[in-house]
């Protein structure tokens, strides 16, 4: 159960660079940042505690928002798609929260839809993600084909 909640990724970049790389992907997909946590920094300001690199970011696509907004106000609470950045020893763990699982906890036709749409869209970007040799050129193609 706990691994269909994310599309689950493992990039041999850094944090930073991977952070990079996932709001191109995520542009390329018509989603934006709308929020970003820097749990690293906050734990280190907050509680004076030392951890890896860990950020959150809040993505999401106007025009799904909308929709799912206007199927269900309720569905806010689930917006915006969150995604995780770990820093590993060599790599950064990326985890896309994946929006069939989080929108199955309203009983909706129409979000089922949504969240379909969105699911395609962020399984392109952990894609391009997965296969870094080409991530340009695939993040590019995306942009043209799916405005």
């Amino acid at each position: 159960m706990a691994s269909d909640l994310s599309l689950p990724i493992t990039v041999a970049t850094d944090l930073d660079t991977t952070e990079q790389r996932v709001r191109e992907c995520l542009s390329a997909e018509g989603f934006g940042v709308l929020t970003e946590i820097d749990v690293q920094a906050t734990l280190r300001a907050k509680l004076d505690i030392a951890v890896d690199g860990y950020r959150i970011l809040g993505a999401c696509s106007p025009p799904l928002a909308h929709r799912a907004i206007t199927a269900d106000p309720l569905v806010g609470l689930l917006l915006p798609s969150n995604i995780v950045l770990r820093e590993l020893k060599d790599s950064t763990r990326v985890e896309i929260a994946n929006p069939l699982a989080m929108l199955a906890l309203i009983d909706n036709d129409e979000l089922r839809v949504v969240a379909g749409a969105a699911h395609e869209r962020l399984q392109r970007v952990a894609a391009a993600l997965s296969n870094q040799a080409i991530h340009t050129v695939a993040c590019t193609l995306t942009a043209w084909t799916h405005p």
